[in-house]
C-alpha cells in the first residue's frame, strides 16, 4: 500500500522530530484518521523525502519522527517554465495541479491585454498563497519531492527579465511549426508561454516575439488555455523528456 506523502517546510535528517504544517497535520489525523505510530512519507521540496512516523498528536497539530532518508529520481530532465496568462478560478488550480504532475519546473503567472482575471495586492497574494497550496498537494500526490516555484501573478511585460536562458516557445494556433520543428534533440530548458481565455492580442505577441518566443502549433484544432499548456507540456515530455 501507497503511504500518505506530506510536505514539511525543514532539513530531513534521520531521527529528527518535526512538527507537521497545520494543513498536512489535519489531513493526517482528521481526514485520514491516522494514529501516533502510524507511518507516512514526507519531502522537503527541494528533492529529498523520508520515511516518517507519526509520534505524537494534540490540538496544535502533530509531530513526526524522521527515518531513512532517500533523494527520489523521478525528475523530468527537462526544465519548463510555463509562461501562463492567468486564467479563471478553477482553470488556474487544474493547469497549476496538472503541469505538476507533468513535470513542470516553474510557473509564472501573467496577466496580459486579454486576461479576464484581475487581482489587486491583497487578492494576488490571497490566490498566490492558494496556487502554491494546489502545487503542494499536486507533489504530494504525484511523488515529486521538488517544489515548483509559483511567481507572483504580474504584468506579462514585467515577467521577461526574470525569465530563464531557455529555447522559447510561443503556442500559437497559426504558426506553421510543431515543437518537433523547433526544438533540438538536445534541449533541456524550455519556456512555453500559453495564452489566457482570450489568446495573445497582437501587442503579446510583438512583445514575446521581441523577446526571442517562436511560435509552434499544436496540430489544427484551437485548443482551451487550460488544455493548450497541458497538451504541448506532455508533447516536450514524449519528444525530449521522461515520457520516453
Amino acid at each position: 500500500m501507497r503511504l500518505t506523502r506530506v510536505h514539511v517546510d525543514a532539513a530531513l535528517r534521520e531521527g529528527d522530530e518535526l512538527a507537521l504544517l497545520e494543513t498536512s497535520a489535519a489531513h493526517l489525523t482528521r481526514v485520514l484518521r491516522l494514529q501516533a505510530g502510524d507511518a507516512c512519507v514526507v519531502f522537503d521540496g527541494r528533492g529529498f523525502e523520508a520515511d516518517a512516523r507519526l509520534v505524537a498528536i494534540d490540538k496544535r497539530g502533530a509531530r513526526v519522527q524522521i527515518g531513512a532518508v532517500r533523494r527520489p529520481d523521478n525528475e523530468s530532465p527537462l526544465r519548463i517554465t510555463l509562461l501562463q496568462g492567468v486564467a479563471r478560478g478553477e482553470k488556474m488550480d487544474l493547469i497549476l495541479q496538472k503541469g505538476t504532475e507533468l513535470g513542470v519546473t516553474a510557473f509564472v503567472p501573467v496577466f496580459s491585454d486579454r486576461s479576464e482575471v484581475k487581482l489587486d495586492g491583497a487578492r494576488a497574494a490571497k490566490r498566490l498563497e492558494h496556487w502554491r497550496g494546489v502545487v503542494t498537494s499536486a507533489c504530494e500526490q504525484s511523488g515529486r519531492a521538488f517544489l515548483p516555484d509559483v511567481a507572483s501573478p504580474q504584468p506579462l511585460a514585467n515577467a521577461m527579465a526574470a525569465l530563464p536562458a531557455a529555447a522559447r516557445l510561443l503556442l500559437d494556433p497559426v504558426a506553421s511549426m510543431n515543437c518537433r520543428s523547433a526544438l533540438a534533440a538536445n534541449t533541456r530548458d524550455v519556456v512555453l508561454a500559453v495564452g489566457p481565455e482570450g489568446g495573445w492580442s497582437p501587442q503579446d505577441r510583438s512583445l514575446l516575439e521581441a523577446q526571442r518566443f517562436l511560435g509552434v502549433r499544436l496540430g489544427p484544432r484551437v485548443l482551451r488555455t487550460e488544455t493548450a499548456g497541458l497538451a504541448a507540456i506532455a508533447a516536450l515530455q514524449a519528444l525530449h523528456g521522461d515520457f520516453d
